[in-house]
């Protein structure tokens, strides 16, 4: 056993080490509490790849039958060399003058061959058919016209076009300011047989400064 005074020098020592271990834990508890916590870490956010990926998971492709191509169009058979040589034709004998009384200025354009409905011609006037075509002549002189008419109611014959526009306009940039292929087209276009009948368009589609023109069907005589 020790000696009574070494007891007491130990007793000492450890009360003294009990001490300094509460010391040592209480200073690294405030040590702990003061140091600052670090920032959470907040992942970034995904990009609209990622995104477009988690959303399609899973997809599976569908079958995709091969494509139809389409056959092309088949070229006219009339030759165009030929079209324009019979519009030339029909453009001679289309004669500015014609068997009945001069058109005012003012007038409206209105033809019906004889025959036929006056209600063909109502409905014509009121824009009920569809317009399937249009030919602008301004710019043109008289024979230029003349021949553009000619061609374009050859192809509208060909094509099966039953109802067109001519746009003639209102003559402002005339010498005298007046319509003077709308006076000359009156008579063109009545001489035509595949023209069944006209009229000024209504004020929408170009007013007295169009006309439009109502046309045989291809296989009609």
């Amino acid at each position: 056993m020790l000696p009574p005074s070494n007891r007491n020098y130990l007793f000492i020592m450890s009360a003294d080490l009990k001490q300094r271990l509460k010391q040592i834990k209480k200073t690294l508890v405030q040590q702990t509490q003061a140091a600052p916590k670090p920032a959470p870490i907040i992942p970034p956010e995904p990009t609209d790849h990622e995104l477009f990926l988690a959303a399609t998971q899973g997809v599976v492709k569908l079958y995709r039958p091969a494509r139809f191509e389409y056959p092309r169009a088949k070229p006219s058979p009339w030759p165009r060399q030929h079209e324009k040589d019979e519009a030339a034709v029909m453009a001679d004998a289309m004669s500015d003058l014609w068997p009945w009384d001069e058109l005012e200025s003012g007038e409206e354009l209105l033809f019906i061959r004889p025959g036929l409905k006056l209600e063909t011609l109502r409905k014509l006037r009121r824009g009920e058919w569809v317009v399937q075509a249009q030919l602008d002549l301004h710019g043109m002189n008289s024979d230029s016209a003349r021949l553009a008419v000619a061609e374009f109611l050859l192809h509208c014959r060909r094509t099966n076009k039953r109802c067109v526009r001519i746009i003639h306009g209102k003559g402002l940039g005339s010498v005298n300011r007046e319509p003077v292929l709308k006076l000359k087209l009156k008579n063109w276009l009545a001489q035509r047989d595949e023209v069944l009948g006209f009229s000024q368009a209504r004020a929408v589609d170009g007013g007295s400064g169009a006309v439009l023109v109502l046309l045989k069907g291809w296989r009609e005589k």
